[in-house]
Protein backbone atom coordinates (compact mmCIF):
# COMPACT_ATOMS: atom_id res chain seq x y z
CA UNK A 1 0.00 0.00 0.00
CA UNK A 2 1.69 3.66 -0.71
CA UNK A 3 1.76 6.06 1.83
CA UNK A 4 -0.57 9.28 1.17
CA UNK A 5 0.50 12.51 2.80
CA UNK A 6 -2.25 14.06 4.83
CA UNK A 7 -3.31 18.32 5.02
CA UNK A 8 -4.34 19.33 8.26
CA UNK A 9 -7.51 21.32 7.30
CA UNK A 10 -7.96 22.66 11.56
CA UNK A 11 -9.22 21.14 14.12
CA UNK A 12 -8.52 17.22 13.63
CA UNK A 13 -9.60 17.41 10.11
CA UNK A 14 -7.69 15.88 7.26
CA UNK A 15 -7.59 14.95 3.92
CA UNK A 16 -5.37 13.71 1.44
CA UNK A 17 -3.25 16.60 -0.30
CA UNK A 18 -2.49 14.85 -3.60
CA UNK A 19 -6.03 15.13 -4.58
CA UNK A 20 -6.48 18.97 -3.71
CA UNK A 21 -7.03 20.65 -6.52
CA UNK A 22 -7.56 24.17 -4.99
CA UNK A 23 -7.60 26.57 -1.80
CA UNK A 24 -10.06 29.60 -2.67
CA UNK A 25 -11.51 32.65 -0.40
CA UNK A 26 -15.51 31.60 0.24
CA UNK A 27 -15.89 35.58 0.34
CA UNK A 28 -16.64 35.94 -3.80
CA UNK A 29 -19.84 35.65 -5.59
CA UNK A 30 -18.64 32.21 -7.45
CA UNK A 31 -17.18 30.52 -4.62
CA UNK A 32 -20.87 31.28 -2.51
CA UNK A 33 -22.61 29.30 -6.30
CA UNK A 34 -19.71 26.73 -5.73
CA UNK A 35 -20.71 25.99 -2.16
CA UNK A 36 -24.46 26.08 -3.16
CA UNK A 37 -24.08 23.57 -6.19
CA UNK A 38 -21.58 21.16 -4.04
CA UNK A 39 -24.28 21.15 -1.37
CA UNK A 40 -27.27 20.58 -3.34
CA UNK A 41 -25.11 18.00 -5.64
CA UNK A 42 -24.51 16.22 -1.69
CA UNK A 43 -20.81 16.89 -2.54
CA UNK A 44 -20.56 19.57 0.62
CA UNK A 45 -18.02 18.68 3.42
CA UNK A 46 -18.28 21.06 6.32
CA UNK A 47 -15.20 20.82 8.33
CA UNK A 48 -15.45 24.29 10.06
CA UNK A 49 -16.53 22.51 13.73
CA UNK A 50 -19.21 25.22 13.66
CA UNK A 51 -16.99 27.99 13.05
CA UNK A 52 -16.55 30.53 10.21
CA UNK A 53 -15.64 29.47 6.67
CA UNK A 54 -12.45 31.00 5.60
CA UNK A 55 -11.80 29.10 2.86
CA UNK A 56 -12.79 26.22 0.50
CA UNK A 57 -11.23 23.27 -0.67
CA UNK A 58 -11.73 21.94 -3.83
CA UNK A 59 -10.95 18.37 -4.20
CA UNK A 60 -10.39 16.00 -7.61
CA UNK A 61 -13.28 14.18 -6.77
CA UNK A 62 -15.40 17.05 -7.30
CA UNK A 63 -16.01 17.15 -3.12
CA UNK A 64 -15.90 20.72 -2.08
CA UNK A 65 -14.76 21.07 1.33
CA UNK A 66 -14.83 24.20 4.47
CA UNK A 67 -12.42 24.76 6.16
CA UNK A 68 -12.18 27.26 9.35
CA UNK A 69 -8.64 27.80 8.78
CA UNK A 70 -7.35 30.52 6.73
CA UNK A 71 -6.56 30.08 2.66
CA UNK A 72 -2.84 31.14 3.29
CA UNK A 73 -2.42 28.96 6.24
CA UNK A 74 -3.93 25.63 4.77
CA UNK A 75 -1.62 26.89 1.28
CA UNK A 76 1.30 26.90 3.67
CA UNK A 77 0.92 23.86 5.52
CA UNK A 78 0.31 22.28 1.92
CA UNK A 79 3.30 23.75 0.88
CA UNK A 80 5.82 23.38 3.46
CA UNK A 81 4.55 21.47 6.23
CA UNK A 82 5.15 17.70 6.89
CA UNK A 83 2.85 14.80 7.02
CA UNK A 84 0.38 15.76 9.30
CA UNK A 85 0.47 19.82 8.15
CA UNK A 86 1.17 21.59 11.45
CA UNK A 87 -0.58 21.94 14.09
CA UNK A 88 -4.63 23.87 15.11
CA UNK A 89 -4.79 27.41 15.00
Amino acid sequence: MSSRILLNIGYGNFVVAARVVSIVSPQSAPMKRLREDASSRNKLIDATQGRRTRSIIVMDSDHVILSAINPDTVAARFLDEGPLGGSDE
